[in-house]
């Protein structure tokens, strides 16, 4: 499925409306990735817990039962690894999809002769940084 970010463009016309112009990708999946895994990860250590505290002697008990929970604890946290390489990788084609020389490049305004089109600000990803590291 392919999401479209519109944003208005004028078209250097007289008394002409912007019209919007569509940012072609699809940027979700690897958020929607780690987001999943994080429910996972969460509803797993809920019933990790439960086993835990209501369940003890079981888990003493039963000589499997550590082991098992070991390796579903090891292939979390490679997941997690996983998932937080393709939320830097799906922020990275964000930030190149947004980049305003990207953007510029879009526009067909832009591309007239002796047409001179430049970035007013350079957009702020330092909050979407910090999310991945963190």
């Amino acid at each position: 499925r392919l999401y479209q970010i519109p944003f208005a463009m004028p078209t250097c016309e007289e008394e002409s409306d912007p019209h919007a112009l569509h940012l072609v990708g699809d940027f979700s999946a690897p958020a929607e990735f780690f987001v999943t895994l994080g429910v996972f990860s969460f509803l797993y250590a809920m019933a990790a817990l439960v086993l835990y505290l209501r369940f003890h002697s079981l888990y003493g008990e039963n000589k499997k039962l550590p082991f098992a929970d070991f390796c579903v604890t090891v292939c979390f946290a490679f997941f997690w690894l996983v998932a937080a390489a393709a939320w830097g990788k799906g922020l990275s084609d964000v930030k190149a999809a947004t980049r305003p020389a990207s953007l510029i490049a879009a526009m067909g305004v832009c591309q007239g002769e002796g047409v001179v089109c430049n970035a007013g600000a350079t957009p702020a990803m330092g909050l979407a940084n910090i999310s991945v590291v963190r």
